[in-house]
């Protein structure tokens, strides 16, 4: 491949690519540096040396507001700046110096105000467009800034630390200007207790309007809020059951007694106050669902624990939600009094302001002691509170010092890529037009000092001062620059405005990109960058929101080597309870009935959804505050007593036990009719069938489902029987949901005791002894738990006490713990099902168990809870230790669970990279996340080889490092292109490879064994899918950091079909798509929906909003919006490449008219002597561009269509006309230039030749200037018209008429024109017409300069298309030809020339699989280890070390002490081993086992292995 574009750019093109990039913003927006590290006091003034001798605050301890501004101009910079910009173009700058030029009576044509009025008209339409597109963004601006939140106000309370004042805004000026119905109007949406308007609310949390926060009780609108009436709201918000009805009469009845204390404003109270107005220092209250305003410290939240969830999508992308806690020292901070009070006195000392999203340090200050903050005390702007009724909190950080404004750029003025062409062209028109005046002055003014002292009679008189052969070449240099002035058409940019804003109405009302759902259309933003729609050549798209509904679903599972697949089915919506968040009005959601129902259609599911489910708890346990795990402790009574049926009953359905579920997010259920079979078969399972075996396995498989998780069950207030789930992962929601759609129910956990109800359990409720809980984390890649079976029936007394451990995982880390020799087959078949499982892209988790004997736990647990207590490498301890206990297992089966995509996401994408165009997924998510996405949307096809670059700087081996990594991917893949050469690192090529040839050969590509079997063939790196990189943040930051390994990470994603970047900041966003944008020029489109996306939507060429259900934030900053990611495709492959050649076939065919006129006028100039004089009539010049030429390039502009738009989007391939700029460049630029020059000579000379040899008179007289001037004139502009519409493909009834309107004005204009006496006013061509149209010459001349000059460009158009014609060209002869032709195969003829893309539903049956060993299955490399392996497809998302597992971990604490202290009776187990109870070391009892009830006699399966 060639060196980077920049690389090979002379110096002239380099001076003049900085003067075209010229910076407007840097004139007028301040970039201000982070400030020094700062101190916030809390309840303290602030010190003496704060304070400057004048008693003002230092400017470096003065905190920016809170208010966050995107738009780009104010009232005072709107003139300024916009004229800055619209100066940018250089025709601007000439058209204003030729008007001032003008001003002068020597130059003067006519009045100065109308020379200068098409300027001014340009100026004012061009700005008028961008102060209405900015307007809009203020109005955004105001819906964010004047959101409400609560903040600490009343008593002693005042807040000392100083803060910066507000902008003067646009919106802020003009809106109180507005009549009382204007701003009513405007403001009609505001809520009715003075909250965030609904769509203010979606701005910043990214959720819909009806998940908001909770509503502030009745009041008068005062804003002032006090903590007793919140706790009485949430009290009045849960209808309590009748158990609890009488509690709260009684509440009642106390409450007469004592009744609450007045609203007294003097009294410590909440504030609703805007969020412009919180500053730094504030006491803050939010609320579930509600969004932060700032960057805030954590004092206290509504939990126990002070612990509080947040969802971050917004921020990282990541649909899990992460768990955040409080600082210790600061929790007794819980309502507005006890800020009041002397130890609610300390300091917050933290670093500056940074953009590094995970990372934040400071300390709390307190008489006490220091306290430590970090990223899990604070809870930053964007995030959502979810889960937690409330959080208080202290504010760090406001407006542009957040992490969130940080990583978000300003906003930027954007220019097409047609219009920066346009520059260099304008420019070569102006240097031409430079030559022309010169040249004319200077041949003048030789032939008037020549001709003067012979006494030459045209110069007579010319002895003045201002009129003599020394000064008359300037005079005739300033002429000659108002005569060819038009050389540069000032009405090509109205023309370009006026084409542009209809063909962003031509966007606005397409129906096939509006959006029904939200009744959304797909809405232009930035009216100019309509033509770079149909350039791009690199997409950047987010992943959440955008390729994703954050949706988990769970589709199939291979189970003892059958593969059960998810039907598709929805269940249809129960009116169930009104409830969001806890316990508050909002959403509508059936909880989990754990009562059995005697109906035989009882349906089957799950509460919860893609995230957290918003649960309303017993209020029971909240008075008395309470664990929430605890709490679910009742279920289990409340089941008991709950009604039963009999085993009969029950065994006719497997379903028939199982509670009535229904998912507050999701309508789907996993339901499969054969699995339903083998259920209802296991249940009667004889145990001397040849199905015992797969009953048992099937046990195991969803017992593990249900049991293996940290989600919560708690039950719902106002409906007894009844739960719903908790799930902090979406992965763990859907699969906690597929177990309970088949009947294995969690009913909860309390304390170390874990509850279900099975299809086998008759009824019953089985326990469990939750023993050890091992985490999942990223490089585990594993979740187990060990469980000790409870309750176990009577006859059944050897089962008591069975230690099972459960797990789930990633495919090669599970089928390398397997028990060796066991199963061997069912491995390779769960193997081949998983590959069939990631060919659909789904996310896919492999489960296994094995049964352990006491003592081998017993001695295990000791080891395990000596290594959970020690300081030192505590984690990689207790990873050791766990991994002792996870082998041997015994394979269940799989799971395959889809992460919901939006509607047509895999077709869109599949079709752009038929485009052409590369698509990059750049996403917050982690690693595994990202990849099965990418095999879902057909971004990574199966033959695809992945290059993994992942940062392992905390490891000492130095050829493991990013740079390294790099250069081995360049080395190894891409040898044949020469980067390493070409990018300067041949010489660091021996170096590298001496001082790390042991250790990079130690881990070189090559087999890698994983204990399954051989995953790599032959031809590694060589597979057909090409080669799709994919790095990670941490790794990116190390990549961007150098130049060099800057260089060579461009060079080596350009060469990759796709690049997929995980964990990556909003920041980091950006520089990714200006290291494209700039490193090689492409052409780039940015597509997101929350504020994370906004970095990177200004940074690329243009940006995309989606603006469908989940936030406007990404909207505000795009230039265009739409509502679902599937509608890019017509966006682009319709809009944007119709816009393209539009645009592209206009401006080239304004040129040339001008040209051709300008042509005429310089040859005349020849015969006049060179003195610029005018050859037209001066009324035929003026009204040239406005009259006799401008309708055919407006037709172009607006209705030519190089295609139909349903070929367009049948035939992606067609794209790649506007990707390579086949549409508008400088060589097309100039043959429309030449061409105009030669035809304005052969119009020119045939008629001069014509009415001056000799003349065409018939009295004899010599011919009138204008006579044969208004000829030229004439068959100009038809000569001009004809070929405009020479060059539409698509001739329309506009069309028609705007070819033929020009000619029709200038022949009726001619002839009305010259019958004007000079009676009236001075007319230069009266009676023209009389010698014109009476002379046989006139009516010669127009047929044969009107064929001549057109015959070049006719001939060679029906060559081209006869002999070379192009796809478009087929395309379109396929639809004149047969119209009826509209599949793709249809139109590319039989055989298709091109194979059609199909792109399988999710959950279809038939999978084109390859085995592991097929050559051409792709592979998967990463670069840090040099192991290759095959993706199966497996993710699985959930926070490490979250707080659901922080506390199951401190529930087992009291546990892991006495088994400490008891360690040494409890590894010395009794003689008899424990044979009373307990299984011995190799018990022959490891497989899942029936309930007797079930059984017959022991099968002979029990014993084997």
């Amino acid at each position: 491949m060639a060196p980077l574009k920049r690389n090979q750019q002379g110096r002239f093109a380099r001076y003049y690519n900085k003067l075209a990039e010229f910076n407007v913003e840097n004139l007028f927006v301040k970039k201000k540096e982070p400030g020094p590290p700062r101190t916030v006091f809390i309840n303290q003034d602030l010190p003496q040396d704060y304070f400057d001798p004048k008693g003002r605050v230092l400017k470096e301890h003065v905190y920016p507001t809170n208010q966050v501004i995107t738009s780009k101009y104010t009232i005072i910079t709107f003139l300024p700046r916009n004229l800055l910009e619209q100066f940018r173009r250089i025709a601007n700058i000439f058209f204003a110096g030729i008007a001032i030029l003008q001003f002068f009576h020597q130059f003067s044509t006519i009045s100065p105000g109308l020379v200068i009025l098409p300027l001014l008209l340009v100026l004012a339409i061009t700005g008028g467009k961008d102060g209405y597109e900015d307007v809009k963004r203020h109005q955004s601006d105001r819906h964010i800034n004047l959101s409400h939140v609560r903040v600490l106000a009343g008593g002693d309370w005042a807040n000392s630390n100083a803060m910066a004042g507000k902008s003067q805004t646009l919106a802020r000026t003009i809106l109180p200007m507005l009549p009382k119905g204007i701003k009513k109007g405007k403001q009609h949406h505001k809520s009715k207790d003075g909250q965030a308007p609904p769509d203010a609310g979606v701005l910043e949390q990214g959720v819909p309007p009806e998940a908001g926060g909770i509503p502030s009780p009745q009041r008068q609108d005062t804003g002032i809020e006090f903590d007793h009436e919140h706790d009485a709201m949430f009290e009045a918000a849960r209808n309590t059951r009748p158990s609890a009805l009488r509690r709260l009469s009684l509440r009642r009845s106390t409450s007469q007694a004592h009744p609450p204390p007045e609203r007294d404003p003097a009294l410590p109270h909440w504030k609703r106050t805007s969020w412009e107005d919180v500053r730094v220092g504030d006491v803050v209250k939010i609320f579930n669902g509600e969004s932060f305003p700032a960057d805030i410290l954590i004092c206290s939240t509504s939990e126990d624990e002070n612990v509080c969830f947040v969802e971050t999508k917004n921020l990282d992308g990541e649909t899990n939600l992460k768990s955040r806690n409080a600082v210790p020292a600061l929790t007794h901070l819980r309502n507005a009094a006890a800020f009041m009070k002397d130890d609610a006195r300390f300091t917050i000392e933290l670093d500056r302001p940074d953009p590094f999203m995970y990372k934040l340090n400071g300390t709390v200050v307190m008489p006490q002691g220091n306290h430590a903050v970090d990223l899990q005390t604070v809870l930053l702007r964007g995030t959502v509170l979810k889960n937690t009724k409330w959080v208080i909190g202290v504010v760090m950080f406001t407006g542009n010092d957040t992490k969130l404004i940080l990583n978000a750029g300003g906003t930027p003025s954007k220019r097409s890529k047609v219009e920066r062409q346009m520059n260099p062209q304008v420019f070569v028109n102006l240097i031409i037009l430079a030559i022309m005046a010169v040249t004319c002055a200077i041949v003048d003014a030789v032939l008037e000092q020549r001709d003067y002292p012979e006494q030459a009679p045209w110069l007579l008189f010319d002895d003045e001062s201002d009129d003599n052969p020394h000064i008359n070449g300037l005079i005739t240099w300033a002429f000659a620059l108002i005569n060819f002035q038009n050389i540069v058409p000032i009405s090509l940019y109205i023309s370009i405005e006026a084409v542009r804003t209809c063909q962003a109405a031509f966007i606005y009302f397409d129906k096939d990109i509006w959006y029904e759902k939200t009744d959304q259309p797909t809405l232009a933003r930035s009216w100019n960058l309509s033509d770079d729609l149909g350039q791009i050549e690199y997409v950047f798209s987010d992943k959440t929101g955008t390729l994703t509904q954050n949706v988990m679903v769970f589709r199939h599972c291979t189970i003892g080597g059958k593969i059960y697949r998810g039907e598709e089915a929805s269940t249809e919506t129960q009116p169930g309870v009104q409830e969001d968040g806890d316990g508050i009005p909002g959403i509508e959601k059936e909880p989990v009935d754990i009562r059995l129902s005697p109906s035989p259609s009882a349906s089957t599911g799950i509460a919860s959804g893609s995230r957290l489910t918003d649960t309303a708890v017993d209020d029971e346990k909240r008075e008395s505050g309470q664990s929430q795990m605890l709490e679910s402790g009742k279920i289990v009574d409340e089941m008991r007593s709950s009604e039963t049926i009999p085993v009969a009953e029950q065994g006719a359905s497997a379903n028939a036990s199982t509670p009535s579920i229904e998912s507050a997010e999701s309508e789907h259920k996993f339901h499969c009719a054969a699995l339903e079979a083998d259920l209802n078969e296991a249940v009667h399972a004889d145990m001397h069938s040849e199905n015992a075996f797969h009953a048992r396995t099937l046990n195991g498989f969803w017992t593990v489902l249900a049991l293996c998780h940290t989600v919560l069950a708690a039950p719902v207030p106002d409906q007894p029987g009844k739960i719903e789930y908790k799930a902090q992962s979406p992965d763990e929601a859907a699969l906690v949901q597929a177990a309970a759609d088949v009947g294995y129910v969690f009913l909860g956990r309390d304390k170390e005791i874990v509850s279900m109800r099975t299809p086998f359990s008759n009824g019953e409720v089985e326990r469990y002894e939750l023993l050890n809980v091992l985490d999942f984390t990223s490089a585990r890649k594993r979740m187990s738990v060990i469980l000790r079976k409870l309750d176990v029936p009577e006859g059944e007394e050897e089962m008591e006490g069975r230690i099972f451990l459960l797990t789930k995982g990633a495919d090669n880390v599970i089928f390398e713990r397997l028990k060796p020799g066991v199963n061997d087959e069912l491995r390779e078949v769960t193997g081949d099902h998983l590959d069939s499982f990631a060919s659909e892209g789904l996310r896919t988790l492999t489960l296994a168990y094995k049964i352990i004997p006491n003592d081998v736990y017993d001695e295990w647990a000791v080891r395990y809870y000596d290594a959970a207590a020690t300081l030192k490498d505590r984690e990689e301890r207790v990873a050791e230790v766990s991994d002792e206990i996870e082998h041997d297992l015994r394979l269940l089966g799989a799971t395959a669970i889809e992460d919901r995509l939006q509607d047509g996401v895999p077709e869109t994408i599949a079709d752009l990279k038929l485009a052409g165009i590369k698509v990059w997924v750049l996403t917050g998510d982690k690693l595994e996340t990202a990849i099965a996405i990418g095999y879902s949307t057909n971004l990574i096809s199966q033959e695809s080889n992945m290059i993994v670059v992942r940062n392992v700087r905390e490891r000492e081996d130095a050829s493991l490092s990013v740079y390294h990594q790099l250069y081995t991917a360049v080395e190894e893949f891409f040898p044949e292109d020469k980067i390493i050469e070409e990018e300067g690192l041949a010489e660091d090529e021996k170096q590298f490879d001496a001082a790390n040839s042991s250790s990079l050969d130690g881990h070189r590509l090559q087999r890698v064994n994983t204990g399954v079997s051989s995953i790599v063939g032959r031809g590694n790196g060589e597979r057909p899918g090409g080669f799709v990189l994919v790095i990670e943040g941490p790794a990116l930051q190390h990549a961007l950091a150098e130049d060099h390994s800057k260089r060579l990470l461009l060079r080596l994603s350009i060469l990759c079909e796709a690049v997929v970047c995980c964990r990556v900041s909003p920041l980091q966003k950006a520089l990714v798509v200006r290291l494209v944008k700039d490193g090689i020029g492409a052409m780039t489109l940015a597509i997101g929906d929350g504020a994370n996306d906004v970095s990177m939507i200004q940074a690329a060429d243009v940006g995309v909003g989606i603006s469908g259900e989940e936030g406007l934030q990404a909207v505000n900053s795009s230039d265009y919006a739409i509502g679902q990611f599937r509608f890019l495709k017509r966006l682009l492959f319709v809009h944007g490449h119709w816009s393209y050649a539009r645009n592209g076939n206009m401006i080239v065919n304004f040129f040339y008219k001008n040209i051709i006129c300008i042509g005429i006028l310089w040859w005349f100039v020849i015969y006049c002597a060179w003195s610029s004089a005018f050859f037209f009539e001066y009324t035929y010049l003026l009204f040239w561009n406005v009259f006799w030429s401008l309708c055919p390039v407006i037709a172009i502009g607006l209705f030519d269509r190089i295609v139909d738009d349903d070929i367009l989007m049948t035939i992606p391939e067609l794209y790649r006309y506007g990707r390579e700029g086949h549409w508008f460049n400088h060589r097309l630029f100039a043959i429309y230039m030449c061409e105009a020059v030669a035809q304005s000579a052969i119009i020119f000379f045939i008629i001069n030749y014509g009415y001056f040899s000799p003349t065409s008179r018939t009295d004899g007289y010599a011919v009138y200037q204008f006579e044969y001037a208004t000829t030229a004139v004439m068959v100009a502009a038809m000569v001009a018209n004809a070929f405009n519409g020479l060059n539409t493909a698509a001739w329309t009834g506009w069309v028609f008429f705007a070819v033929l309107i020009g000619p029709i004005l200038i022949w009726a204009y001619t002839a009305i024109y010259s019958l004007i006496s000079p009676g009236w006013f001075a007319v230069p061509v009266y009676g023209n017409d009389h010698y014109l149209f009476h002379s046989a010459l006139f009516w010669l001349s127009i047929p044969i300069c009107f064929c001549l000059p057109l015959a070049p460009r006719y001939i060679a158009k029906a060559y081209k298309f006869t002999y070379d014609p192009t796809d478009v060209d087929r395309m379109r002869w396929v639809r004149k030809m047969d119209p009826s032709r509209r599949t793709r195969e249809e139109l590319l003829g039989a055989p298709p020339t091109l194979k059609k893309h199909t792109t399988r539903p999710m959950g279809a049956l038939n999978v084109s699989k390859l085995s592991v060993n097929d050559p051409r299955r792709g592979s998967r490399t990463d670069m840090a280890t040099g192991v290759r392996m095959v993706h199966r497809g497996f993710d699985f998302a959930t926070e490490e070390n979250g707080v659901a597992m922080q506390r199951i971990q401190t529930n087992l604490s009291e546990r892991r002490r006495s088994l400490i202290q008891n360690s040494s009776s409890q590894v010395q187990l009794p003689p008899d081993g424990g044979k009373s109870k307990h299984l011995k070391r190799g018990s022959s009892r490891h497989l899942f086992s029936l309930p007797r009830s079930l059984r017959r006699k022991k099968s002979p399966l029990a014993d084997t292995s």
